[in-house]
C-alpha cells in the first residue's frame, strides 16, 4: 500500500467515532546504541494528526463569490502538501532516523493503514474536540542509573527490608520508598544482556548475561533446580521435592487431581523456587501463578520470569495475596517452608479464600510422612507430629477432604457442598470474615462460601471456559456486570487484540512471552519510569486511554534520553 493511503484513512478518524491507542517500543539502553524515539514515526503521525484534524477541517467554509479563485489556491495547496508528504514518506523509508530492529518491524507492519478504522475509537476526551493544551513545553531528560541499580526493585529493597520486624515475615513484604527516596533515572539492563530464547526453549535455557547469579547452581545442585553450562543456565525441571523432574511429579498429582481434562486451569504455587512446577504445567493447559520472597535465593523469581513463567515477588505474611476469592482451581506448596499450622491455620484459611469449591490443595514435604523422614529432616518427631495435627484440624474446619497421602505428598479437596460446610463451621463456632477486600490484612477468619462461590463448580472445562460467561456473572453476583456487558466487552477486546496483532506482526512470533496488562492512575512520571524498569530492552508498550492522557504520555516519552 502506498504512503498516501494513510491520509485517506486518518481523515475518517473523527473524535466522536474513534478512540486512540498508542503503540510504543522500548528502546535498547546502551551507550553505543543510537538515540531513538519511543514511537514509530509514521504510526505516531497518522494517529496524532487525526486527533487534531477535526477543528481546522470543520472551520473550512468558502464564500460563493470567491469559489473560482479559492479553488485554484486550494488545488495549489493540496498539490504542495502531497509533494511534501511524498518526500516525507520517502525520507522515512530511507532508513535515516529509524530505531532498532523491533521498531523497523513495527514500521513495516504498520504500512497497512486499513486496520486503523477497525479499532474502537470512541472518545474519552474530557475537553473540547481538537483543543489540546500544549503549553507545557519543558522537556525532561532522564539519564541511566548507575550500574549498581541493575537489580533494583523499589518495594523489595533488601536494606530497607532489614529495618522491619521479622515476625510473620513482615520484613519480606512490600515496603515501598517514600517520594523523596524514589529514583528518577533509567534502570540499566545487565551488562551483555541478550534477547531471551523464545518459548518453549526459554523454559529450559536462560542466557547467563540476563541473570548472572550462580549461587543456586551450587546450593541446589543435587536437587536439579538449575545448572550453569557455558554462557547459559539450564533448568532440568527438578525441585527440592522432585529432583527427578517436574513431569514425573505432576504425573503423580494427576493420578488424583483431574489435571489433564481441563477441569484444573488456574493454579497458585506458593514458595515457587525457580517455578519449574508452573513451567511444566503449561503443556497440560494449566496456568500457574508462582510467587516467592526475595530472600537468600535472591534471583529465583527473576529466573522464573526469564524462563517465561508467570511469577511475582511475594510472601504469605500479614497481607492477603492479591487475588479475589475463588480464583484458583489448585494451590500448591512443595517444601515451601510456610508454617501452615500456626495461628489455627491462618495461612490455610487464606488459601481457602482463593480456592474455588471443589479446588485442590497439594502439600509435599514436611511434615507429611514425618514418621519416616524426621531423621533426614533433622527435626524432632514430636514437633513434626504436632505440626501435622494442626494442619489436619484446620483442613477439617475448612471442609477439606483428604483425597490422598502417598509418600511425602498429601492432597486435599475443598468441599463443593458449601451450604452443609457453612452449617458445620457455624456449629463449631468458627469466626467468619466481615470483609472480602483483598487489600486487607490476613485475619484469623473464614471467608464465607456464598451462592456466588458455589456456582463456581459449574465452570466449564478449558478451553470452553475461555469464552463462556462465568457463572458468577450469569447469576448476577458481580455488581455492575451483566451478561450482555460481559459479552460486549469480550467482543471489543477480541477486536482490539486482533488489531494489535496487525500493527505488531511479530507479537505472535515468540519474541514476546511475558506480557503485563495493567490499569494505573497515579503520577505519570512514576508510572512511566516503573514501566521502563520492568520492560526488557526492545519491549513494546500499548497505551489505550483518554486523548488528554495519551497527549501527555507522548510528550514525556517522545523526548530524547541522555545516554552519556
Amino acid at each position: 500500500m502506498r504512503e498516501g493511503t494513510c491520509e485517506r484513512v486518518t481523515r475518517k478518524m473523527s473524535f466522536k467515532d474513534q478512540a486512540v491507542p498508542a503503540i510504543v517500543k522500548h528502546f535498547l539502553r546502551r551507550k553505543k546504541h543510537k538515540e531513538t524515539s519511543f514511537l514509530d514515526r509514521r504510526f505516531r503521525f497518522s494517529i496524532w494528526a487525526s486527533t487534531k484534524a477535526k477543528g481546522p477541517v470543520m472551520a473550512s467554509k468558502f464564500n460563493s463569490g470567491d469559489n473560482r479563485t479559492r479553488s485554484s489556491v486550494s488545488i495549489f495547496i493540496v498539490a504542495g502538501l502531497c509533494c511534501f508528504f511524498y518526500l516525507l514518506g520517502a525520507w522515512q523509508r530511507s532508513g535515516f532516523g529509524k530505531g532498532d530492529s523491533i521498531a523497523l518491524e513495527m514500521t513495516k507492519s504498520g504500512e497497512n493503514c486499513n486496520i486503523l478504522p477497525n479499532l474502537n475509537f470512541e472518545t474519552h476526551h474530557g475537553g473540547e474536540a481538537g483543543i489540546i493544551d500544549d503549553s507545557d513545553s519543558k522537556i525532561t531528560v532522564y539519564k541511566p542509573c548507575p550500574p549498581k541499580y541493575t537489580d533494583y526493585t523499589p518495594c523489595q529493597d533488601q536494606r530497607r527490608a532489614m529495618t522491619f520486624p521479622r515476625e510473620n515475615m513482615i520484613y519480606r513484604e512490600r515496603h515501598c520508598p517514600s517520594q523523596g527516596e524514589k529514583l528518577h533515572c533509567l534502570i540499566p539492563a545487565p551488562e551483555g544482556y541478550v534477547t531471551p530464547f523464545p518459548w518453549p526453549k526459554s523454559r529450559d535455557y536462560v542466557p547467563y548475561a540476563n541473570a548472572p547469579y550462580k549461587s543456586l547452581t551450587v546450593e541446589k545442585a543435587i536437587q536439579n533446580w538449575i545448572q550453569y553450562e557455558g554462557n547459559v543456565f539450564r533448568f532440568p525441571g527438578g525441585g527440592t521435592q522432585f529432583p527427578q523432574g517436574a513431569d514425573k511429579y505432576i504425573d503423580q498429582l494427576a493420578s488424583v487431581i483431574p489435571i489433564d481434562n481441563g477441569t484444573v486451569r488456574t493454579a497458585l504455587d506458593t514458595g515457587c523456587g525457580v517455578a519449574s512446577w508452573g513451567a511444566y504445567l503449561w503443556k497440560r493447559n494449566v496456568i500457574a501463578m508462582s510467587f516467592a520472597p526475595r530472600d537468600s535465593h535472591e534471583a529465583q523469581v527473576q529466573f522464573a520470569l526469564e524462563r517465561g513463567v508467570p511469577a511475582v515477588i511475594g510472601v504469605l505474611g500479614t497481607i492477603k495475596v492479591p487475588y479475589p476469592s475463588s480464583a484458583f482451581d489448585m494451590a500448591h506448596c512443595s517444601r515451601c517452608l510456610i508454617p501452615w499450622g500456626i495461628n489455627d491455620g491462618l495461612y490455610m484459611k487464606e488459601v481457602d479464600r482463593v480456592l474455588r469449591p471443589g479446588g485442590y490443595w497439594v502439600l509435599s514435604g514436611p511434615p507429611i510422612n514425618w514418621k519416616t523422614n524426621y531423621k533426614a529432616w533433622q527435626r524432632p518427631k514430636e514437633e513434626l507430629e504436632e505440626e501435622q495435627r494442626k494442619i489436619e484440624e484446620a483442613a477439617k474446619l475448612l471442609c477439606w477432604e483428604k483425597k490422598s497421602e502417598n509418600g511425602e505428598i498429601a492432597i486435599w479437596q475443598k468441599s463443593m457442598d458449601t451450604d452443609s460446610c457453612r452449617a458445620a463451621q457455624e456449629n463449631s463456632g468458627a469466626e467468619f470474615c466481615k470483609s472480602e477486600d483483598i487489600d486487607d490484612k490476613i485475619e484469623p477468619c473464614i471467608t464465607r462460601s456464598n451462592s456466588a462461590n458455589s456456582n463456581e463448580v459449574l465452570l466449564k472445562p478449558f478451553p470452553e471456559r475461555l469464552y463462556a460467561v462465568p457463572p458468577r456473572i450469569a447469576s448476577g453476583s458481580v455488581s455492575g456486570v451483566s451478561v450482555e456487558a460481559y459479552l460486549e466487552d469480550n467482543k471489543q477486546w477480541k477486536k482490539h487484540v486482533n488489531a494489535y496483532r496487525k500493527i505488531i506482526k511479530i507479537i505472535d512470533s515468540g519474541r514476546y512471552r511475558n506480557i503485563m496488562d495493567m490499569n494505573a492512575g497515579c503520577d505519570f512520571e512514576d508510572i512511566l519510569l516503573e514501566m521502563d524498569r520492568i520492560l526488557r530492552p526492545e519491549g513494546a508498550i500499548i497505551f489505550r486511554g483518554e486523548v488528554d492522557v495519551l497527549v501527555k504520555v507522548k510528550k514525556m516519552i517522545g523526548v530524547k534520553f541522555d545516554l552519556s
